[in-house]
């Protein structure tokens, strides 16, 4: 018995690989070449006096109700040239990470054919964490001040929030950007509807970057991932003795959902675990309903809530 079933295990890694290299095949033979337009650069590099050429390059940058003034102010000022100075050390050449931001784009263009390959461009701006990316239409915009590193002198923010600041985040910050304009919002104002949305976000990174690991996906550290696996059964647990799932408690997404430095179960693992544990359970059950389910990724991101769930014949792991 013990025979048959490792010759099983083999031929379904053999098939499951088999199946991946297809697709991966198919994603490199897109046609697709970028170029990125380096903003950042060209701001802090434009004499001033030559600031209506950059605006007439760039107009989009340039909201018509803003004076000259404040973009004169920041061409010159000291703490944004040292800024700037420091985004130009780390990503003086930009080729590895154009090559990345390729690859992503033939993964999109696989599974959502009708979408139109963007313009990228990258900017220093306010250093505001929730919107490190943003992927609008036929734009894709890089803050590049907020992918220094978590240690870099510049960040005063929690550490939380810091450990995202790398450049390895850049490609799953993309895709959460990317997301938002494919999963539709539920109707349901529930934890579970809350837990569905983020983790059929989760399984697009699952897709569309597949050589990213676990942790990289959902920005955790790696320690938080395996605590995450190690209490997967606990949390469920807890999210059904304390009838959860379908509350529409408006506390819930502070405790579960949303970045934060713990999740907050008021218990004493509290301070052990990381935040946004409904987001990861999320993430699982939307595994598990892909697994049991034949259904494509543009179909499932349709799906309701409530329906996923219950196809998903989700099981958390045993402690």
């Amino acid at each position: 018995m013990k025979k048959y079933f490792v010759c099983f295990l083999v031929i379904f890694v053999f098939i499951s690989c088999d199946k991946k290299s297809k697709v991966e095949k198919a994603v490199e033979k897109i046609p697709l070449k970028l170029k990125v337009y380096r903003f950042d650069k060209a701001f802090f590099e434009t004499p001033p006096n030559e600031l209506s050429k950059l605006k007439a390059q760039y107009p989009f940058f340039f909201p018509k109700e803003t004076p000259d003034k404040v973009w004169l102010d920041k061409m010159q000022n000291p703490q944004w040239k040292e800024l700037y100075k420091a985004v130009e050390k780390k990503y003086t050449n930009f080729g590895k990470q154009t090559l990345e931001i390729e690859d992503l784009l033939k993964h999109i263009k696989y599974y959502f054919p009708k979408t139109v390959t963007p313009k990228v461009y990258t900017i220093i701006a306010e250093m505001d964490y929730n919107s490190k990316t943003i992927y609008a239409n036929d734009k894709l915009i890089i803050s590049l001040e907020l992918y220094l590193g978590a240690q870099h002198k510049f960040y005063e923010f929690p550490k939380y929030l810091e450990q995202n600041f790398e450049e390895r985040q850049m490609m799953p910050d993309i895709v959460t950007s990317f997301s938002l304009g494919k999963i539709p919002s539920s109707r349901e104002k529930t934890l579970l509807a809350d837990m569905i949305y983020y983790g059929k976000q989760l399984y697009l990174k699952d897709e569309l970057l597949p050589v990213y690991n676990d942790a990289e996906k959902i920005g955790y550290l790696p320690e938080q991932i395996k605590w995450c696996q190690e209490n997967e059964s606990y949390i469920w647990r807890y999210f059904i003795e304390k009838e959860l799932l379908y509350s529409t408690d408006s506390k819930l997404p502070n405790r579960f959902i949303n970045l934060a430095p713990f999740s907050k179960f008021y218990l004493e693992i509290d301070n052990e675990s990381p935040g946004r544990v409904g987001q990861w359970i999320g993430w699982q059950i939307v595994r598990s309903f892909m697994q049991n389910n034949d259904v494509s990724l543009q179909d499932m991101l349709k799906i309701s809530p409530k329906v996923l769930f219950e196809k998903s014949k989700y099981k958390p792991q045993k402690e």
